[in-house]
């Protein structure tokens, strides 16, 4: 195992939580701004827009854009 294997083998569990604290802070903000919100609707949206940046970060890797981050 490569030494950044192991290292997102201890990050991904803080990864996975990360990622689920913002798109819950996003489903209070529709809440919030709309009240009577479809939540289920929000969130499917919501997911949308982070798979749209999460395949932006991945075209931006493949593109070697972090390789001397």
């Amino acid at each position: 195992m490569t030494p950044e294997e192991k290292e997102i083998q201890k990050l991904k569990g803080e990864i996975k939580t990360e990622l689920r604290a913002i798109f819950k802070a996003n489903m209070k903000i529709f809440d919030w701004d709309i009240p009577e919100a479809n939540d289920q609707k929000a969130a499917e949206l919501i997911v949308s827009v982070m798979q749209e940046a999460l395949d932006e970060i991945k075209k931006e890797v493949a593109a070697g854009e972090y390789a001397n981050y």
